[in-house]
C-alpha cells in the first residue's frame, strides 16, 4: 500500500466526531472532531472528560517505544511486536517508526485491520486454514508487491488445508514457519523435532507454501524458569540450524527465528545471539507486545528489565481514573468502574492516586478486593482519605485486556493536559 494512502487512512481517524460513542468525552465535545478536541488541549480532570475515563501517559509510551528499539538494535534483535495488544493502527505506525521490522497479529480479522491502515510486514502468530482469509491474503499478495505476510504451521492435515486454499488463488507462495510447542499442556506447536520435519516435508510438497523458518511462544513453557525457557529457545535454534542442513528453506531469502513474548525477551536475546552461521541471512524477530504501555501488576513482576537492570526499565502508562460514587462504612468505598473498563483475567486494579479539589495524593490504605460490571469494591483502612466525589486513579494488569474495552483513550502529558487519542479496532 502507498505509504501516502495510509498516512489519509490514519489521518481520517482524527477526523472522527468526538461524540457518544467514546466513553468519559465531554459531552460539550460531540460536535468536534478527535483532532479539534486534542488541539484544544484540554485538561483532563477540568475540562469537561468525565468518568470513568482510561488514559495513556504521552511521556511514558515515548520512553517504552524508545527503550525497546534500543534494546533490540543493541542485541542485533528484529522485533514486530503484537499488534493484538493494542489494535491500534496509530501505535502500529508508531512502533514501526521506533525500528519494528512489522506488526504481530494472531486472527485474520486483525492482519485486515492492520493492512487498512498499511501495514507492511505482517507475522500471523497462529495457525491459519480458513480458506477464505486465505484466498483474502493470496489476494493481498497479489495485489501489493511490497506486502510480506507469514504464519505458523503445525500440522500436516493443516498444510493440507492450506494448499487446497491457495491452489488456483496465487502464484506467490505464502511464507510459513513451523511452530515448535513449548510441551505438553502448551498451546499449538509441534511437540517433537520429527513431526517439525514432518510439516516441513508437507510443506515442501506444495506449490502454494514456502517454509521460511521456526517460532514459537516460550512463555508457555511449563514452569518456566530461566533454564526451562533457554533449553526450548536451544531446541528452537537447533531445529533452525538442521533444516537448514538439510536444505529445507530452499528458495527462502533469508531464514527466519522468532520468539519473544514480554516476560523472557532477555533469555531470548541470549540464545538468539548463539545461532551459528546458516546458508542464508537469519532474521532473529522478537515478538513483545505488552512493552508499549507495561503494566503496574503482571509485567511489572514478570519484566526482564527486572533481572536486567542496567538495560533499562519500561514504565507503566496505563491510568484508569474512577469516581467514589458510595462510602457505606468507614472500612467500603465503591467506584463508577468496573469488568467494563478495567483489566481483570491476572490482577486486580491497584489503586495509585486520590484527587479531591485538584489536589493529588498517593492512594493510601485502599484495596480493590472485587469487581461488578461498573463497581469496583474497594477496603478502606483506617488512614484512607476517601470521600464520595473523589477521583481515584488506578494503575492496571496486563495491557492486552485493558485496551480491548476502549474504542478510544485518551493521551495525557504529565500535567493532565490530553494531547492525542488512540483508536482501536477490536
Amino acid at each position: 500500500m502507498d505509504a501516502a494512502i495510509a498516512a489519509e487512512r490514519l489521518a481520517a481517524l482524527e477526523a472522527e466526531r468526538a461524540d457518544h460513542r467514546f466513553k468519559g468525552l465531554p459531552p460539550d465535545a460531540g460536535d468536534l472532531t478527535l483532532a479539534e478536541l486534542a488541539a484544544q488541549r484540554r485538561d483532563l480532570f477540568t475540562g469537561g472528560f468525565t468518568t470513568p475515563l482510561l488514559t495513556l501517559s504521552a511521556e511514558r509510551l515515548r520512553h517504552n517505544l524508545g527503550l525497546l528499539e534500543t534494546y533490540a538494535e543493541r542485541h542485533g534483535l528484529a522485533f514486530a511486536p503484537h499488534g493484538k495488544t493494542s489494535m491500534a493502527p496509530q501505535l502500529f505506525h508508531r512502533q514501526i517508526e521506533h525500528g519494528a521490522w512489522g506488526v504481530t497479529l494472531a486472527v485474520p480479522h486483525q492482519v485486515r485491520v492492520a493492512r487498512e491502515f498499511g501495514i507492511q510486514r505482517i507475522f500471523l502468530a497462529n495457525e491459519l486454514v480458513d480458506p477464505v482469509a486465505l484466498r483474502w491474503i493470496a489476494a493481498e499478495l497479489a495485489a501489493d508487491p511490497g506486502f510480506r505476510f507469514l504464519c505458523y504451521v503445525d500440522s500436516v492435515r493443516g498444510v493440507e488445508l492450506m494448499d487446497a486454499a491457495l491452489r488456483g488463488a496465487t502464484d506467490l507462495p505464502v511464507e510459513v514457519v513451523v511452530e515448535l510447542g513449548a510441551g505438553e499442556g502448551a498451546r499449538t506447536g509441534v511437540r517433537t523435532e520429527a513431526d517439525a520435519a514432518a510439516v516441513a516435508d508437507a510443506v515442501a510438497g506444495t506449490d502454494t507454501l514456502r517454509l521460511v523458518g521456526v517460532a514459537g511462544y516460550e512463555a508457555q513453557v511449563p514452569e518456566a524458569s530461566p533454564e526451562r525457557v533457554d533449553a526450548w529457545l536451544r531446541r528452537l535454534t537447533g531445529i533452525a540450524v538442521e533444516f537448514d542442513r538439510a536444505g529445507r528453506f530452499s528458495g527462502a531469502g533469508e531464514i527466519v527465528v522468532s520468539a519473544g513474548g514480554s516476560e523472557w525477551f532477555d533469555t531470548v536475546a541470549d540464545v538468539f545471539a548463539r545461532i551459528p552461521a546458516l546458508s542464508l541471512p537469519v532474521l532473529k524477530l522478537l515478538r513483545s507486545g505488552a512493552y508499549i504501555t507495561h503494566d503496574d501488576v503482571h509485567y511489572r513482576r514478570q519484566s526482564p528489565f527486572n533481572r536486567v537492570p542496567e538495560e533499562g526499565a519500561l514504565e507503566p502508562a496505563f491510568r484508569l481514573w474512577a469516581q467514589v460514587v458510595s462510602r457505606p462504612s468507614a472500612a467500603e468505598a465503591f467506584v463508577n468502574a468496573g469488568k467494563r473498563d478495567a483489566a481483570y483475567d491476572l490482577d486486580l486494579p491497584v489503586a495509585l492516586a486520590v484527587r479531591r479539589d485538584g489536589v493529588e495524593r498517593p492512594a493510601a490504605e485502599i484495596e480493590v478486593t472485587a469487581l461488578s460490571d461498573q463497581h469496583l469494591w474497594l477496603r478502606t483502612g483506617p488512614g484512607a482519605d476517601v470521600e464520595v466525589g473523589d477521583w481515584i486513579g488506578f494503575g492496571l494488569s496486563h495491557p492486552c485486556t485493558s485496551f480491548d474495552k476502549w474504542q478510544l483513550i485518551p493521551v495525557a502529558e504529565a500535567d493532565g493536559t490530553v494531547v492525542d487519542f488512540i483508536r482501536t479496532f477490536f
